[in-house]
């Protein structure tokens, strides 16, 4: 690859061309602050629109100062970034956005993470320059899952491209010009009534407090303080990968045991583990993929392959309002939290004497569109949900310390019996290509009667966007796909549009890295070296698990034993399966 020489703050460095002065600085440790600037280098993607202008740079022989985000190094460019001029230039940049900002730092959503907030403070601005009118936006409440405050937003764009650029989904766009300009949804819509799928990316890039998940926080609290309900947490997977972050613990800790331990000095009632469900809910998928191999390789025309992942609600949204003609694709199990909420009301309730409305089942997601999946009516019972609240890996962390926990000096302690109890295969839930490789393992067994003694396969293992594997099922091969990302996710789907698709099943999940990326986990800054430490995290819970597959759970099996029946049976197909509708208001044939 051809390469440049360069000089930054009189130091010599040699980068690739093509490289941005701002990541040719990098290379040296110096820092250039930047707002609009969004490197997601662990999903591949790089966004600038040089919009801030706090990044501004000296470039010997030009003019004006340049945007270092978005020039590029050439061979013996000499470049300053921190000259009187540049240093002045980017001041009154910033003083110009935070005059346009409110102040209400103490009470934003976003305070202790706001970008705009940390810069005031390199900076050292104590009092603004520039007193004006300020920008004037509705509030947007209408989501479920998210909260829009366009007074809020910087223009930095990072929200829209993300949606754009790595969802394909292109919700939120810039509109008007220089003082009116603000990023909204079509039309200024609200949310609710657009495409979003709430998968909270969104949320996961804004350098402010313009997005934030919706906070449910005192809703809990008040649950708690209610002596006559009986409140059961779960907690799901990947949230025990990075909870550890917002304690100042390196990424890819495990909290498992901690973890348990705070939510009881929370004072839940009953501490699960999502965990379970996640078996649960591999027991039923995988007989669902098994039963439509089996018609297919029968010779039923009319059987719909590739099964393709039900478990993210990102996706089951994405795929009501701009799939609506695929619909008969996606396996019917009902996503793990959803399967949890259902045994929680009618196994559980039953088993502990509490009628299901005195029971407040709270999960604990990496994921802000769980916020909506959970409101679903489908998932409730004469108007009581299955699952009442859902809170994000962001929104647990807060609690904990308003609460007063020292999270680190907790001792480890164990997820209640039985819901508690789980295998590494619902581990591996958390980080693409775990659902289908947690599947493969029993669907494996289920089919040939024999013992999979090599569990781990690493072909469906990765971060490609969109991957492809073949799993050799005692001599019938499994072709096999897996896209994170509902960009990539729509590749795949052109493909089953168009008759084109070889892949027998498909597993999507809409958060690049799957939830260990989530749109409610700390926030990442899409640093490669964090999510893959996630991801390392999950292999290595399910290695050191002594169960690994989902059907040998022998509280799974009581479950069914006592209670279920058979996986696709008549009370599985009503607690455990679901529907899904045509939300794109168009007519389908």
């Amino acid at each position: 690859m051809e390469s440049v020489k360069l000089i930054i703050d009189d130091k010599s460095v040699e980068v690739p061309k093509g490289t941005t002065l701002l990541d040719a600085a990098k290379e040296l440790g110096i820092t250039v602050p930047a707002l609009c600037h969004m490197d997601l280098s662990g999903i591949g993607f790089h966004s600038s629109n040089a919009s801030c202008r706090l990044c501004v740079v000296e470039v010997e022989g030009r003019r004006n100062l340049a945007p270092g985000c978005t020039t590029l190094a050439t061979h013996g460019m000499v470049v300053k970034t921190r000259t009187p001029r540049v240093l002045n230039a980017r001041r009154i940049n910033l003083e110009l956005l935070l005059s346009d900002h409110p102040k209400d730092c103490l009470s934003c959503s976003k305070a202790g993470s706001c970008e705009l907030q940390n810069l005031a403070e390199t900076f050292g601005i104590r009092e603004i320059s520039y007193p004006g009118e300020m920008s004037s936006h509705a509030k947007d409440t209408s989501s479920p899952s998210i909260v829009r405050d366009p007074d809020k937003c910087v223009m930095c764009r990072r929200c829209e491209n993300i949606c754009r650029e790595v969802q394909g989904v292109g919700v939120l766009t810039a509109v008007n010009r220089g003082f009116e300009s603000v990023v909204v949804t079509a039309f200024d819509r609200d949310l609710d009534t657009t495409t979003c799928t709430y998968c909270g990316q969104c949320v996961a890039v804004c350098p402010t407090g313009a997005l934030s998940e919706k906070d449910e926080t005192n809703e809990v609290i008040r649950a708690l303080a209610d002596p006559f309900k009986t409140v059961v947490v779960q907690v799901a997977p990947a949230v025990r990968t990075a909870l550890g972050e917002s304690f100042g613990m390196k990424p890819g800790t495990l909290v498992t045991g901690k973890l348990a331990a705070a939510l009881r000095r929370l004072e839940f009632d009953y501490v699960f583990d999502t965990d379970f469900a996640a078996d649960l809910t591999i027991m039923e998928e995988a007989s669902e993929l098994l039963d439509r191999l089996t018609r297919h390789l029968g010779g039923d025309t009319d059987v719909k392959l590739p099964i393709v992942t039900s478990c993210c609600p990102a996706w089951v949204n994405h795929l009501e309002k701009r799939y609506p003609d695929l619909l008969d694709y996606p396996s019917t199990a009902r996503s793990p939290m959803q399967m949890f909420g259902s045994i929680a009301k009618n196994y559980l309730a039953e088993k502990i004497s509490v009628h299901r409305k005195d029971m407040v089942v709270v999960s604990i997601m990496p994921c802000v569109a769980k916020k909506a999946e959970c409101a679903r009516v489908e998932f409730s019972e004469d108007g009581n949900p299955d699952v009442d609240i859902t809170l994000t890996t962001r929104e647990l962390a807060s609690l904990i310390k308003r609460f007063n926990i020292d999270f680190e000096s907790l001792e480890d302690e164990d997820f209640d019996a039985p819901l508690g109890e789980s295998t590494g295969a619902a581990v591996i839930f958390g980080t693409t290509g775990g659902v289908i490789e947690a599947a493969a393992r029993t669907a494996y067994e289920f089919h040939t009667g024999e013992t999979l003694e090599q569990v781990d396969f690493d072909a469906l293992r990765g971060f490609d966007g969109i991957r492809s594997a073949t799993v050799d099922f005692a001599g019938i091969d499994i072709k096999i796909g897996i896209a994170h990302g509902l960009d990539n996710a729509r590749v795949l789907m052109e493909e089953i549009r168009k008759g084109t698709c070889e892949f027998h099943a498909i597993e999507v999940m809409a958060c690049p890295g799957g939830c260990i990326g989530g749109g409610g986990q700390p926030f990442h800054h899409g640093k490669e070296e964090i999510i893959r430490a996630r991801q390392e995290a999950t292999y290595t819970e399910d290695a050191n698990k002594v169960i690994r597959k989902s059907h040998e759970n022998p509280h799974i099996k009581k479950l069914y034993e006592e209670y279920l029946g058979k996986p696709l049976g008549e009370k599985p197909h009503r607690l455990l399966h679901t529907h899904y509708f045509n939300r794109s208001g168009k007519k389908t044939k």
